[in-house]
């Protein structure tokens, strides 16, 4: 082999070890980025159940990493979502995190045969498990009809509120919330929006982590205007929220916005993403350059989006300034998938508006779950303040 070649071999491995390199880094950024924005048809079957007494009084669990630790009332879907429970107390934590627990009732559904399942903070699965009168209805949207719950005042109103899922979630999710808005004489609607399994797909079929999602919220207080509203508290959680402040701030609708509740709201996308990458122990390279791939237009084809998310702007640490009407927020510490750290900062930013209900435990989405009583009077003491500022407006 002569003097050149010598050379130029292991400088041909080299680049070519780099082109790999760099074709790995690009598939593995584009895989993690399509993850944010793609919808979940099937929820992951992460709890197993090991035993059910006999008088179906309690449930023997196993799996589902801390969540079955944590106290409170939830669900459970077992054999694959054909059937659901509701569990309580914690009665017994074992060694290798087997935890038995109340088995307060089975919905529907053979639990006795069932070996894995997933723990739900829904808890309540249909409107009529709350006890209020229901209609269901249809929302216009720009992608078509969106189902919804519209829970009437006792008497006739015009304040109503929205109350917007998380991302993956459904309408169930919302449902913990209308007792206390009832009762404070509000008409309640429970809204889907694209890509939920319940309203119409997006022409993509991708998430805009509420940079899109906005739009159907909006549709939804064109509804509720036309229907008797003139004043309309928005209630958001987790990506809802995300959802929820862009309508308040980028709908033409916003002026008959009165308030805004969020319960463990995306505040900063870019902060939640890192989290969570680093939750899964991800590359920081393969992280950053996901984030880079979801705000560039030129990478639409890769990420299989019609439009870049525009992280930034969906950064309400960044537009709090924006914020003009009082806002209740409510998160844990412990949140576990969405950090509380930029909601602390929106707080910080803008304590003429935010009310900031801080919990110390409560996971993503439990805080009801897990206080009931608290979560509920923060909500209603939130709603009384209101009440003086909407009789001004009449």
């Amino acid at each position: 082999m002569g003097r050149l070649s010598r050379v130029f071999v292991p400088m041909a491995v080299l680049a070519a070890a780099a082109a790999a390199a760099a074709t790995a880094y690009v598939v593995a950024a584009t895989a993690v980025a399509q993850h944010v924005v793609t919808p979940a048809r099937r929820k992951k079957q992460d709890v197993r159940i090991l035993s059910v007494a006999n008088d179906l009084s309690t449930v023997t669990l196993a799996g589902g990493g801390d969540a079955l630790t944590v106290p409170g009332r939830y669900g459970l879907w077992f054999s694959q979502d054909r059937g659901y429970a509701h569990i309580s107390d914690i009665l017994e934590v074992s060694d290798g995190g087997v935890v038995t627990r109340r088995l307060d009732d089975v919905a529907w559904g053979d639990i006795r045969g069932a070996r894995q399942g997933r723990l739900s903070s829904w808890y309540f699965t249909s409107p009529g498990d709350i006890g209020l009168t229901v209609h269901s209805v249809d929302v216009p949207t720009d992608g078509g009809a969106a189902p919804a719950w519209l829970f009437p005042a006792d008497r006739p109103t015009d304040r109503w509120a929205i109350h917007v899922h998380g991302r993956g979630s459904r309408r169930q999710e919302t449902l913990r919330a209308m007792p206390v808005f009832h009762q404070k004489g509000y008409t309640n609607l429970a809204v889907s929006y694209r890509n939920d399994d319940d309203a119409p797909d997006s022409p993509d079929h991708r998430y805009g982590l509420g940079g899109t999602e906005w739009r159907d919220v909006d549709s939804a207080i064109a509804y509720a205007l036309r229907n008797g509203a003139r004043h309309v508290v928005l209630f958001g959680w987790s990506m809802g929220g995300a959802a929820v402040l862009q309508a308040a701030v980028r709908s033409f609708r916003g002026d008959s916005v009165r308030g805004i509740v969020l319960d463990s709201p995306v505040i900063d996308w870019v902060e939640t993403l890192r989290f969570q990458a680093s939750e899964m122990r991800l590359p920081r390279l393969v992280t950053e350059g996901a984030l880079v791939l979801l705000d560039s237009g030129w990478a639409k084809s890769l990420v299989r989006q019609d439009a870049p998310i525009a992280l930034r702007s969906l950064d309400f640490t960044v537009r709090a300034r924006e914020l003009s009407v009082p806002v209740l927020l409510m998160h844990s510490d412990d949140d576990g998938y969405v950090p509380a750290d930029a909601s602390k900062r929106l707080a910080e930013l803008r304590p003429d508006i935010v009310t900031f209900e801080r919990f110390e435990e409560g996971k993503h989405t439990k805080l009801w779950n897990i206080a009931p009583d608290r979560w509920t009077r923060a909500i209603g003491d939130w709603l009384d303040a209101l009440e003086p500022t909407l009789r001004d407006d009449a």
